[in-house]
């Protein structure tokens, strides 16, 4: 059996999950982008998925709760398999983008968010200070953003949208910080084999979630939205 020296082998470890991390969650980046690129181009297939919207986010709302909640117990094929298909109905469901906004503004936020994005990322996995204090405010934080935004779908406020996206990209980004730290300190922990994969696949779904979440309030505050 190959014997490591401890901070060689902790290295070896980090960087072997976080690759499989960060292919788990590119590879869910690009089913999300094609499939709403494709659904988006076919007005037959992007009119059935407006009328199935509500089934959609119900959908995808449980497979995140499934993955969250279950990660331990489900096998690496399976989690990897509903967490392709939670990418794919998320295309399904961003397609609607496609229409409310213009393509160099998809793009514009995509491009920022995927650089703020990988920006945050580094900070957290180089930073050497320990962000496991942030988790609390940012929870709240989370919660506060939610509750803004009910309130704000109601009384429609061009004020009050435009300080909810710039929150929401504020919060997001402390959480990618806060979730690489996190799934680095857990890789030094010394994941392997099955456990290392599933875990891998839903450090991918935490991220996704962070930089999905990322862009879509930099494409409200880019393309001026103001509801």
């Amino acid at each position: 059996m190959t014997t490591y020296a401890p901070a060689t082998g902790r290295t070896e470890l980090v960087r072997t999950f976080l690759n499989r991390t960060y292919s788990w969650m590119a590879a869910g980046l690009a089913l999300t982008a094609g499939t709403a690129y494709l659904t988006a181009g076919n007005l037959a297939l992007s009119q059935l998925v407006s009328g199935l919207t509500w089934p959609l986010i119900i959908a995808q709302f449980a497979l995140v709760l499934g993955l969250s909640f279950l990660a331990d117990r489900l096998s690496p094929v399976v989690a990897g398999i509903l967490f392709m298909v939670y990418a794919g109905l998320t295309g399904l469901t961003f397609s609607s983008l496609l229409f409310v906004y213009s393509p160099a503004a998809v793009g514009t936020a995509f491009l920022t968010s995927a650089g703020a994005f990988a920006g945050m990322s580094a900070a957290g996995y180089l930073t050497k200070r320990d962000l496991s204090g942030w988790s609390r405010f940012l929870l709240f934080a989370l919660l506060g953003l939610i509750l803004a935004m009910v309130a704000n779908f109601f009384f429609h406020s061009g004020a009050a949208s435009f300080a909810i996206s710039v929150v929401g990209v504020l919060v997001f980004a402390g959480l990618t910080a806060y979730d690489t730290q996190k799934l680095k300190l857990m890789a030094q922990s010394g994941l392997q084999g099955r456990a290392a994969e599933s875990a891998a696949i839903n450090g991918a779904l935490v991220l996704y979630l962070d930089f999905i979440n990322m862009f879509l309030f930099f494409l409200r505050l880019l393309s001026g939205d103001r509801d």
